[in-house]
Protein backbone atom coordinates (compact mmCIF):
# COMPACT_ATOMS: atom_id res chain seq x y z
CA UNK A 1 0.00 0.00 0.00
CA UNK A 2 1.75 3.49 -0.89
CA UNK A 3 1.72 5.35 2.69
CA UNK A 4 2.82 9.01 2.29
CA UNK A 5 5.20 9.21 5.97
CA UNK A 6 2.65 11.71 6.97
CA UNK A 7 0.07 9.52 6.76
CA UNK A 8 1.63 6.55 8.18
CA UNK A 9 -0.08 5.35 11.54
CA UNK A 10 3.09 4.73 13.75
CA UNK A 11 1.22 3.71 16.84
CA UNK A 12 0.67 0.39 17.57
CA UNK A 13 -1.86 0.06 20.14
CA UNK A 14 -3.96 2.90 17.43
CA UNK A 15 -3.16 -0.14 15.02
CA UNK A 16 -4.47 -2.86 17.07
CA UNK A 17 -7.73 -0.98 18.31
CA UNK A 18 -8.08 -0.31 14.65
CA UNK A 19 -8.41 -4.11 13.22
CA UNK A 20 -10.58 -4.88 16.04
CA UNK A 21 -12.80 -2.22 16.00
CA UNK A 22 -13.25 -2.95 12.10
CA UNK A 23 -12.43 -6.40 12.08
CA UNK A 24 -14.49 -7.80 9.01
CA UNK A 25 -11.66 -7.95 6.66
CA UNK A 26 -10.79 -9.46 3.26
CA UNK A 27 -8.69 -12.07 2.85
CA UNK A 28 -6.49 -11.92 -0.50
CA UNK A 29 -4.42 -15.31 -1.65
CA UNK A 30 -1.77 -15.21 -4.58
CA UNK A 31 -4.14 -16.68 -6.80
CA UNK A 32 -6.28 -13.35 -6.08
CA UNK A 33 -9.46 -15.20 -5.26
CA UNK A 34 -10.93 -13.04 -1.88
CA UNK A 35 -12.90 -13.99 0.79
CA UNK A 36 -14.50 -11.45 3.24
CA UNK A 37 -14.80 -12.64 6.85
CA UNK A 38 -14.66 -11.75 10.00
CA UNK A 39 -11.28 -11.69 12.23
CA UNK A 40 -10.33 -12.12 16.03
CA UNK A 41 -6.85 -9.96 15.87
CA UNK A 42 -4.50 -11.20 18.98
CA UNK A 43 -1.87 -8.57 19.45
CA UNK A 44 0.09 -10.29 21.98
CA UNK A 45 0.28 -13.59 20.27
CA UNK A 46 3.54 -14.01 18.00
CA UNK A 47 6.03 -10.57 17.65
CA UNK A 48 3.29 -8.28 15.33
CA UNK A 49 -0.18 -10.41 16.35
CA UNK A 50 -1.93 -13.56 14.90
CA UNK A 51 -5.48 -13.09 13.16
CA UNK A 52 -8.19 -16.16 13.77
CA UNK A 53 -10.67 -16.64 11.31
CA UNK A 54 -13.14 -19.32 9.87
CA UNK A 55 -14.46 -19.97 6.58
CA UNK A 56 -17.26 -21.97 5.33
CA UNK A 57 -16.09 -25.27 4.37
CA UNK A 58 -17.81 -25.52 1.14
CA UNK A 59 -15.82 -22.59 0.14
CA UNK A 60 -12.88 -23.81 -1.92
CA UNK A 61 -10.40 -21.15 -1.23
CA UNK A 62 -9.65 -22.60 1.85
CA UNK A 63 -8.22 -25.57 0.51
CA UNK A 64 -5.33 -23.94 -0.95
CA UNK A 65 -4.34 -21.40 1.61
CA UNK A 66 -2.08 -23.55 4.06
CA UNK A 67 0.92 -22.21 4.77
CA UNK A 68 0.61 -19.55 2.05
CA UNK A 69 1.08 -16.15 2.76
CA UNK A 70 -1.82 -13.98 2.35
CA UNK A 71 -3.40 -10.19 2.56
CA UNK A 72 -6.03 -9.69 4.91
CA UNK A 73 -7.52 -5.64 4.06
CA UNK A 74 -9.22 -3.55 7.02
CA UNK A 75 -11.14 -0.74 5.62
CA UNK A 76 -12.08 1.87 8.34
CA UNK A 77 -14.46 5.15 7.52
CA UNK A 78 -14.35 7.00 3.98
CA UNK A 79 -16.18 9.88 2.50
CA UNK A 80 -15.38 12.01 -0.67
CA UNK A 81 -13.97 15.23 0.24
CA UNK A 82 -15.09 18.27 -1.81
CA UNK A 83 -12.56 20.62 -3.34
CA UNK A 84 -15.26 23.32 -1.75
CA UNK A 85 -14.64 22.83 1.75
CA UNK A 86 -11.54 23.86 1.34
CA UNK A 87 -10.10 27.34 2.35
CA UNK A 88 -7.18 27.90 -0.36
CA UNK A 89 -7.23 27.15 -4.02
CA UNK A 90 -7.07 25.67 -6.41
CA UNK A 91 -8.31 22.34 -5.43
CA UNK A 92 -9.82 19.22 -6.42
CA UNK A 93 -11.75 16.40 -5.17
CA UNK A 94 -10.55 13.85 -3.74
CA UNK A 95 -11.36 10.86 -0.80
CA UNK A 96 -10.41 10.20 2.84
CA UNK A 97 -9.60 7.02 4.30
CA UNK A 98 -8.53 4.96 6.95
CA UNK A 99 -7.03 1.26 6.53
CA UNK A 100 -4.76 -1.27 7.19
CA UNK A 101 -3.16 -3.97 5.35
CA UNK A 102 -2.25 -6.98 7.12
CA UNK A 103 0.42 -9.81 5.61
CA UNK A 104 1.04 -13.23 7.20
CA UNK A 105 1.15 -16.97 6.60
CA UNK A 106 -2.21 -19.36 7.50
CA UNK A 107 -1.91 -22.23 8.96
CA UNK A 108 -5.23 -24.48 9.46
CA UNK A 109 -6.86 -25.41 12.99
CA UNK A 110 -8.11 -28.79 14.01
CA UNK A 111 -11.90 -29.51 15.40
CA UNK A 112 -10.80 -28.40 18.98
CA UNK A 113 -8.82 -25.15 18.06
CA UNK A 114 -11.70 -24.49 16.05
CA UNK A 115 -14.33 -25.12 18.54
CA UNK A 116 -12.43 -22.65 20.89
CA UNK A 117 -12.17 -19.97 18.40
CA UNK A 118 -15.98 -20.20 18.02
CA UNK A 119 -16.40 -19.55 21.94
CA UNK A 120 -13.99 -16.53 21.19
CA UNK A 121 -15.78 -14.93 18.41
CA UNK A 122 -19.09 -15.15 20.53
CA UNK A 123 -17.65 -13.72 23.91
CA UNK A 124 -16.92 -10.49 22.15
CA UNK A 125 -19.87 -9.99 19.89
CA UNK A 126 -22.42 -11.17 22.07
CA UNK A 127 -21.73 -13.13 25.32
CA UNK A 128 -25.13 -13.83 26.52
CA UNK A 129 -25.75 -16.02 23.18
CA UNK A 130 -23.83 -18.57 24.58
CA UNK A 131 -25.89 -19.42 27.26
CA UNK A 132 -28.78 -19.23 25.34
CA UNK A 133 -29.84 -23.17 24.68
CA UNK A 134 -33.24 -22.39 22.46
CA UNK A 135 -31.66 -20.19 20.06
CA UNK A 136 -28.19 -22.52 20.00
CA UNK A 137 -28.68 -26.15 21.17
CA UNK A 138 -25.63 -27.89 21.38
CA UNK A 139 -26.92 -30.41 19.04
CA UNK A 140 -27.63 -27.77 16.43
CA UNK A 141 -23.85 -26.23 17.50
CA UNK A 142 -21.75 -29.18 16.85
CA UNK A 143 -23.71 -29.59 13.57
CA UNK A 144 -23.00 -26.51 11.88
CA UNK A 145 -19.67 -26.84 13.23
CA UNK A 146 -18.62 -29.32 10.88
CA UNK A 147 -19.41 -27.08 8.00
CA UNK A 148 -16.86 -24.42 8.81
CA UNK A 149 -13.05 -24.39 9.02
CA UNK A 150 -10.79 -22.42 11.46
CA UNK A 151 -7.52 -20.63 10.62
CA UNK A 152 -4.93 -18.76 12.07
CA UNK A 153 -2.47 -16.06 10.44
CA UNK A 154 0.67 -15.23 12.13
CA UNK A 155 1.34 -11.86 10.94
CA UNK A 156 4.84 -10.76 9.69
CA UNK A 157 4.12 -7.35 8.26
CA UNK A 158 1.34 -4.51 8.74
CA UNK A 159 0.90 -1.67 6.61
CA UNK A 160 -1.48 1.18 8.21
CA UNK A 161 -2.52 4.13 6.99
CA UNK A 162 -5.30 7.04 7.70
CA UNK A 163 -5.26 9.61 4.82
CA UNK A 164 -7.61 12.53 6.55
CA UNK A 165 -5.94 15.71 4.86
CA UNK A 166 -3.91 16.21 7.84
CA UNK A 167 -1.05 17.11 4.55
CA UNK A 168 -3.54 20.49 3.97
CA UNK A 169 -3.41 23.67 5.51
CA UNK A 170 -4.92 23.96 8.87
CA UNK A 171 -8.16 26.01 7.44
CA UNK A 172 -8.81 23.37 4.90
CA UNK A 173 -8.44 20.83 7.79
CA UNK A 174 -11.34 23.04 9.31
CA UNK A 175 -13.53 23.57 6.74
CA UNK A 176 -13.36 19.47 5.51
CA UNK A 177 -14.12 18.22 9.38
CA UNK A 178 -16.76 20.67 9.36
CA UNK A 179 -18.16 19.68 6.52
CA UNK A 180 -18.36 16.17 7.19
CA UNK A 181 -20.01 16.35 10.53
CA UNK A 182 -22.94 18.49 9.19
CA UNK A 183 -23.31 16.03 6.46
CA UNK A 184 -26.50 14.44 5.79
CA UNK A 185 -24.19 11.15 4.98
CA UNK A 186 -23.70 8.38 7.39
CA UNK A 187 -20.44 7.59 5.82
CA UNK A 188 -19.11 11.48 6.16
CA UNK A 189 -20.22 11.38 9.46
CA UNK A 190 -18.10 8.46 10.64
CA UNK A 191 -15.17 9.65 8.79
CA UNK A 192 -15.66 12.64 11.29
CA UNK A 193 -16.27 10.75 14.20
CA UNK A 194 -12.85 8.75 13.14
CA UNK A 195 -11.21 12.01 12.83
CA UNK A 196 -12.38 13.59 16.11
CA UNK A 197 -11.29 10.53 17.91
CA UNK A 198 -7.76 10.25 16.56
CA UNK A 199 -7.59 13.64 16.75
CA UNK A 200 -6.73 13.57 13.02
CA UNK A 201 -7.06 16.09 10.21
CA UNK A 202 -8.88 18.84 12.54
CA UNK A 203 -6.87 21.82 11.95
CA UNK A 204 -6.56 22.47 15.43
CA UNK A 205 -2.64 21.97 15.69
Amino acid sequence: MYIPKNMLMHDKTAVSAFISEHNFGLLVSSNLDATHLPFVFEDKEAEMGVLYGHFAKANDHWKTLENERVLIVFSGPHAYISPTWYHHTPAVPTWNYAAVHCYGTIQLLDDAQTEQLLQVMIARHEPELDANRDIMPDEFQNKLRQAIVGFKIVIDDIQAKEKLGQHRKKEDQQGVYLALSESKKPEANALASYMEKGNVGLGNS
